[in-house]
């Protein structure tokens, strides 16, 4: 990033592509923005990693399908010889989202859908603008698998008093690899578990898959009225909020459109506080890494209505954004490393009435 004039910082942006068109599109959006500054586009990863030594660039859009070598290829090289932020564009097909996915463990910090058939700007525009903003001041590499990895909890016994409880957590940029390191160190018998993570429509589906396939608990992209049974973990699906309710003696999810919360579908907030509502003094919930405030108040909601809440300190976070603004607040009751929250969550279960 560079200075322009006294206060406003510019960002240096370099779009890898090989649709001349995307590029086009996605250069002509950005010029709009006073703060982002197109320095160079790149048709592979070849030319690309000649104009990252030239430019410098701040934040990398990066293409999936190119030509001569692969972006998930070229986007772990980058994170091995050259760590940048990165912010990955797309397509929405179920084999994409699954590649997707695998360039977020890889080390990028953000994906968006890639504009479509029609190359409309109006849909991507202020979602690119808020990830490359957002990329600009992530931690590149903070949860490598070094950083994160951590002690399987194992024992049986460990969660005593699982009846009617839920564990609600909420999370944005470098959420995948935070709610990943927090699923596998939960107990398959853990109570019912929420999830929200700021990630595209069809992304999710295939996040939740991921997840079913690596951890003790059953994960699945919830679908409307579902019931939260403990082992189970319903992940709210992209393009819908999720509200938890209670029918009779069991817990209950409802998806709904209705307005984006800080810009969010799912929101954290909204989720919280149905759990406040609903759940209030049987609930645990987490904030992970995030940019923004989605979360704050909801967590607030849920403190307040005798829940435990915990966040994700700034030391481990990629962006210490909205754990950072729940604890500004006062809902958070403990700040915990990303390594020691399942063992937190554990212990907060069995300090519930």
């Amino acid at each position: 990033m560079f200075s322009l004039g006294e206060n406003l910082i510019m960002i240096k942006v370099l779009i890898v592509d090989d649709s001349a068109i995307v590029r086009k599109v996605i250069t002509k959006e950005l010029s709009k923005c006073k703060d982002i500054e197109v320095v160079g586009t790149a048709v592979d990863p070849y030319v690309a990693r000649d104009k990252i030594v030239k430019l410098k660039p701040d934040v990398i859009t990066l293409d999936l399908e190119m030509p001569r070598m692969d972006g998930l290829s070229f986007l772990s090289k980058l994170m091995k010889y050259y760590p940048i932020p990165v912010v990955v564009l797309s397509s929405l097909t179920p084999q994409n989202s699954q590649t997707a996915l695998k360039a977020l463990e890889l080390g990028a910090i953000e994906v968006l859908c890639k504009p479509g058939a029609s190359y409309s700007s109006k849909g991507i525009a202020k979602e690119l603008e808020h990830a490359i903003k957002t990329a600009s001041i992530a931690r590149v590499g903070v949860n490598n698998n070094k950083t994160v990895l951590c002690k399987k909890v194992h024992q049986s016994n460990l969660l005593t008093k699982t009846t009617n409880k839920i564990v609600a957590v909420g999370a944005s940029t470098g959420g995948t690899k935070a709610i990943e390191t927090v699923m596998k160190g939960l107990p398959s018998t853990s109570p019912g578990i929420v999830i929200v993570q700021h990630m595209p429509a069809n992304f999710t589906a295939s996040f939740a898959e991921r997840l079913n396939g690596i951890v003790d608990i059953n994960v699945r992209e919830a679908c409307d009225n579902d019931h939260v049974v403990p082992g189970t973990a319903l992940l709210a699906p992209g393009n819908y909020h999720m509200l938890l309710y209670r029918k009779g003696g069991v817990y209950m999810v409802r998806l709904k459109k209705g307005p984006f919360v800080h810009y969010q579908r799912p929101s954290v907030d909204v989720l919280f506080q149905s759990v406040a509502k609903v759940a209030g003094q049987n609930s645990v919930g987490v904030i992970l890494t995030g940019m923004g405030a989605d979360g704050a108040k909801g967590l607030l909601d849920m403190r307040n209505s005798g829940a435990i809440s915990l966040a994700q300190d700034e030391k481990t976070c990629v962006v210490y954004g909205m754990p950072k603004e729940a604890v500004r607040i006062g809902a958070v009751n403990k700040v915990v490393s990303l390594q020691k929250m399942p063992r937190e969550i554990v212990n907060s279960l069995n300090l519930l009435n």
